[in-house]
């Protein structure tokens, strides 16, 4: 006998709550839930056994459009077959990362993000908003507002279309045939 396909919520938990609490946390610092499309959500797996398995399991929910080193640590992106819905309108996307060896990391929907026209605008619009900027020196610049546990991130490109960018510059890490078979968190 199959067994039945799982909701997305029995593999990542309420994505519901999660998506409302970054909206709550936008909204406690003064930003619309109308900025921009919120194009994928993060969820980072605990160890190597939950990314392998949530890797797996994800594949039923949509297509893997890329998983490669990022970080120094496998990332895999799909789109989903059914948009999450949410306060900021459909989410496509969903990313899954392995833990980073070392690092303490919060385990489960990390982040989401949200594409907007102009990082340079979003910070004169909400001078209040205390975004990081550390991260608009890097090849694809972002805000971050931290909403502990969770975080929101900016950017001026969706996922995908960053994705599709590296694939056709060729700019995607493999992911190391032994990377699996190391012991690692």
């Amino acid at each position: 006998m199959v067994s039945p396909m799982p909701i997305l919520d029995d593999v990542l938990g309420d994505h519901r709550r999660f998506l409302h609490a970054l909206q709550q946390g936008l909204c406690s610092h003064g930003l619309p839930t109308t900025l921009g499309p919120m194009d994928h959500v993060c969820y980072r797996a605990a160890d190597q056994q939950e990314y392998l398995q949530l890797r797996t399991t994800l594949s039923r929910f949509g297509e893997c459009l890329v998983e490669g080193m990022i970080g120094n640590r496998p990332i895999i992106t799909f789109q989903l077959h059914q948009p999450l819905a949410s306060p900021f309108g459909p989410v496509p996307c969903i990313e899954l990362a392995a833990p980073k060896a070392g690092k303490p990391h919060w385990h489960g929907l990390e982040h989401g993000e949200i594409v907007v026209n102009s990082l340079d605008r979003l910070q004169q619009d909400y001078p209040e908003v205390p975004f990081n900027t550390s991260g608009l020196q890097g090849p694809t610049p972002e805000l971050t507002l931290s909403l502990p546990p969770y975080q929101v991130k900016f950017h001026q490109r969706s996922l995908a279309d960053t994705i599709a960018l590296e694939i056709a510059r060729g700019e995607v890490v493999p992911v190391p045939v032994d990377y699996w078979l190391k012991d690692r968190p």
